[in-house]
C-alpha cells in the first residue's frame, strides 16, 4: 500500500494548468457552464464592446466610437497599388496641363503682386504722415495712372504723326519712281510695274489688312492686359497685409515670429528694388531728354521715355534702348547719330560703376554674379518678365539660405 506523498509541481506544469483553465469555459456558481440564452425572433444579438471614454468619476461619458468598431484595412494588393499609381500619374499630368494652359495667367498674377510689394513702401511712407491706408493707396494708384498717361501722351502724337507722314508721302515715293529712267528701261523689257501692280492688289495688300487687324488685336490684348494688372495691383496693395497674416498662420506657431520677420526682410527689399529700378530708370530718362533737347533731336521726350522704359530691364535695357534711339539719331543725321552713341556708352559706364551701386545697396544684397546669372536664368524662363523678378528673387533665396540654411547646417 503506497502512501500519498504531495509532490512538488514545477513551475511549467502550473503555467499549463492556469491555461488549460482560462480556456475551459466559464461555470456558474453550480460548476456548469454558463451559456448565453438563446436569441428570439426579433431580438438583437449580442453587440460588440465599444470602447468608451470616462470622466474624473469613472462614468461613462460619450461613445469614442459612435458608429462601431472600423473593419479591416483594404488588401493592398497589386491591382489597388497599380490603380492608385495610375490615378497619382493622371492627377500630375492634369496639374501639368492646368499649369500651362494658365501660365499668362499666374505671370500677370506674380507681376501685380511684384508691384503691389513694390509700391508697398510708398504707401507706408505716406502712412507715417497720418494719412489712411485707403488715401495713402489712392494717392500711390492715381500716381500711376498719371505715369501711364502721360507715357500715352508722350508716344502716341509722335508715332501717329509719323505714320501719317509716311501715307501722304507714298505717291510722291511712287512718281519719283515711275521718273527713274533705269526703272523705265527695265519696266519696258521686263513689265516690272504690271507684276508689281498684280503683287500689291493680290498678295501685299491682304497681308497687310490682316496684320493690321492682327495688330489691333495686340493692342486691345495689351489695354486689357493693362487694365487687369493694374485691378489686380490695387487689390493686392489694399490686402497686403491681411495676405500675409493668413499666410503666417500657416506655420508653426514656434516658427511664426521668425518667418515674420523674414518675410518682413523680404517685402522690404522687393520695394526697395522696386524703388530703386525706378529711380534709376528716372535718372536715365531725364538726362536722355537734356541731352536729346540740347542736341536738337526731334520728338526728344519721346525718345527719353524709351530709354526710361527699356533701362527697367536689368542688364541689357540700357544697351537696348540705346541702340533704339541712336538709330532714330542717325535717321535724322549722321552727326547726331554719332553724338547719341557716344553719350550712351558714357552714360551707361557712370550708371554701373556709380548709380546702380550707391542706389541698389540699401535694397538688394545679391553678389554681381549672381545677379547676372539670376536675369539669364529669368530671362530665359519668362523672358522681360523674368528678367525683372528674377534680382529680388535671387535675393530673397540669398536671405533665406544666409538666416536659416546656414545656420542649421552649423548646429548639425
Amino acid at each position: 500500500m503506497t502512501a500519498n506523498v504531495d509532490e512538488p509541481v514545477s513551475p511549467d506544469q502550473g503555467t499549463q494548468e492556469e491555461e488549460r483553465q482560462a480556456a475551459a469555459p466559464r461555470q456558474d456558481t453550480a460548476g456548469e457552464p454558463k451559456q448565453s440564452a438563446p436569441r428570439q425572433d426579433g431580438e438583437e444579438g449580442p453587440k460588440e464592446a465599444v470602447p468608451s471614454r470616462q470622466d474624473a468619476a469613472g462614468g461613462l461619458v460619450e461613445s469614442a466610437l459612435p458608429y462601431g468598431m472600423p473593419g479591416k484595412p483594404l488588401a493592398r494588393g497589386p491591382f489597388l497599388f497599380g490603380l492608385v499609381g495610375g490615378l497619382g500619374v493622371l492627377t500630375a499630368i492634369a496639374i501639368g496641363h492646368l499649369i500651362t494652359n494658365s501660365l499668362s495667367v499666374i505671370i500677370l498674377i506674380v507681376v501685380a503682386m511684384f508691384l503691389a510689394a513694390g509700391l508697398n513702401p510708398a504707401v507706408e511712407a505716406l502712412q507715417r504722415r497720418r494719412m489712411k491706408r485707403r488715401t495713402s493707396i489712392s494717392l500711390v494708384f492715381a500716381g500711376v495712372i498719371v505715369m501711364f498717361v502721360l507715357f500715352g501722351l508722350a508716344i502716341v502724337p509722335p508715332v501717329s504723326k509719323e505714320s501719317a507722314d509716311f501715307i501722304a508721302a507714298v505717291p510722291g515715293y511712287f512718281d519719283q519712281l515711275m521718273a527713274n529712267p533705269t526703272l523705265r528701261q527695265l519696266d519696258a523689257d521686263y513689265q516690272l510695274l504690271p507684276k508689281l501692280a498684280s503683287f500689291v492688289t493680290e498678295t501685299l495688300a491682304p497681308s497687310l489688312a490682316g496684320g493690321l487687324v492682327g495688330a489691333g488685336l495686340v493692342v486691345l490684348d495689351g489695354v486689357f492686359t493693362g487694365v487687369t494688372l493694374l485691378v489686380l495691383m490695387l487689390y493686392f496693395l489694399g490686402s497686403l497685409h491681411s495676405i500675409k497674416e493668413y499666410l503666417l498662420k500657416l506655420i508653426p506657431a514656434s516658427r511664426r515670429t521668425r518667418t515674420a520677420a523674414i518675410t518682413e526682410e523680404i517685402l522690404d527689399g522687393i520695394g526697395g528694388y522696386v524703388a530703386g529700378n525706378v529711380l534709376i530708370s528716372v535718372i536715365a530718362g531725364v538726362l536722355s531728354w537734356a541731352f536729346l533737347t540740347v542736341a536738337g533731336a526731334r520728338y526728344a521726350l519721346a525718345l527719353a521715355l524709351v530709354i526710361a522704359l527699356t533701362d527697367l530691364i536689368p542688364l541689357v535695357g540700357a544697351t537696348i534702348g540705346a541702340v533704339l534711339v541712336s538709330g532714330v539719331a542717325f535717321l535724322q543725321s549722321v552727326p547726331l547719330g554719332i553724338a547719341c552713341a557716344i553719350f550712351f556708352l558714357v552714360y551707361q559706364q557712370v550708371e554701373n560703376y556709380l548709380i546702380y551701386p550707391r542706389v541698389m545697396k540699401r535694397s538688394v544684397d545679391v553678389a554681381p554674379a549672381v545677379t547676372v546669372i539670376a536675369a539669364l536664368f529669368g530671362g530665359a524662363l519668362l523672358g522681360i518678365v523674368g528678367a525683372l523678378l528674377a534680382i529680388p528673387v535671387a535675393a530673397a533665396i540669398a536671405l533665406i539660405i544666409r538666416e536659416v540654411v546656414l545656420p542649421r547646417q552649423a548646429r548639425s
